[in-house]
């Protein structure tokens, strides 16, 4: 699934690009407008206190630039970052020994903290809210517990699950804010900052064509820009022009919504296989041969955001956009509510009176 080129999951290979092409500052950040108010503010305010940041934490789909506002706010404090993630801190002392080599002001950023082990939220409590760090001592009757202190620092948490976090853990974030997707007018000042900075030659209408079919995400959208690069360099097409675009998104089965083989075959699954639902979401993953959790948080949001795609309580919904967009013609009473016209009802026979 993370291979799909519109997929928002980042790959390994694509981590140093990213690295290049990600802003440093506010001023260099498009879209998210209102995050950026909100964290403007925050940083003036913290560094006229001479101050560290507030804990801080951001949740939304993946690829929407959660590490990249984190670095941003470490750039714009002037403090070093450290970056970890939920799964890798496997113990108690995997957090302890990064927490005692933090120095006054530093960002700990923390990607998918909601997968962080209970215990190791256990050291964390503490550690955010008092900036001590409790250490037990020995064992059985001998065991003491002793007290750090910890110089003031600011976590920063990055999570696509909100809802698995544990409401402790939540309440100890004094800013939370959530990253939407992108509008396409932020999408395309992203792609032309991207080929500027890989010095590409790209057009205006080719920078829009790519910029509507990367889903609202800018992950996406440097992905696909790198691809059509590819393309051209190979086609031998320079600058890279709308219909080079074109051809070399077609090349990738990316339609002009977005929509890729996967995203097609789940609404063409509940239509044709389920008469358009509802179907639940296993039996829909087991019909596809995907994890149902992966067609939740990978596939479903975009198409829920297009209207494609309703949940219910009895499961998934294929709507009229989908139909159309598929080019199947949409039922004139639609088999997945089980309702027949007012006009088609079986005539009652007339009932005696009772008297």
């Amino acid at each position: 699934m993370n291979e799909r080129p519109i997929s928002p999951v980042r790959r390994p290979e694509e981590i140093p690009l990213d690295a290049a092409l990600r802003p440093r500052t506010l001023d260099e950040l498009e879209g998210q407008e209102r995050i950026k108010k909100n964290l403007r503010i925050l940083i003036e305010a913290a560094r006229g206190r001479g101050e560290p940041l507030d804990h801080i934490l951001f949740y939304g789909p993946p690829g929407l630039g959660k590490t990249t506002l984190a670095h941003i706010c470490a750039n714009e404090m002037g403090v070093g970052i450290k970056i970890t993630s939920g799964p890798a801190i496997e113990r108690a002392g995997d957090l302890a020994a990064i927490l005692t080599n933090l120095r006054r002001g530093d960002i700990l950023f923390i990607d998918e903290v909601h997968r962080l082990g209970r215990a190791v939220e256990e050291i964390l409590y503490p550690a955010m809210e008092d900036y001590a760090l409790d250490i037990v001592i020995g064992k059985g009757p001998s065991a003491r517990s002793i007290r750090l202190s910890l110089p003031r620092f600011t976590v920063i948490g990055a999570t696509t699950r909100l809802a698995l976090l544990t409401a402790p853990l939540r309440a100890r974030f004094g800013s939370v804010y959530r990253l939407d997707f992108y509008e396409p007018e932020a999408i395309e000042a992203i792609v032309r900052r991207a080929a500027k900075l890989l010095k590409v030659e790209l057009t205006d209408e080719g920078a829009a064509l790519i910029a509507r079919r990367a889903r609202g995400t800018p992950r996406v959208a440097l992905r696909l820009l790198k691809r059509v690069r590819d393309y051209a360099q190979v086609q031998g097409e320079d600058p890279i022009t709308a219909s080079t675009a074109e051809a070399a998104l077609k090349l990738l089965e990316v339609d002009e919504l977005g929509l890729d083989d996967i995203d097609r075959r789940l609404l063409e699954t509940i239509i044709k296989k389920f008469d358009g639902g509802p179907v639940g979401l296993d039996t829909l993953a087991a019909a596809l041969s995907e994890e149902a959790d992966t067609l939740m948080d990978v596939v479903e949001p975009y198409l829920l955001q297009l209207g494609f795609l309703e949940r219910t309580a009895r499961g998934r919904v294929a709507t009229r956009h989908a139909y159309e967009h598929l080019g199947i013609e949409y039922p004139k009473v639609p088999e997945q509510l089980g309702l027949l016209e007012y006009s088609e009802q079986p005539e009652q026979p007339e009932q005696p009176p009772l008297y």
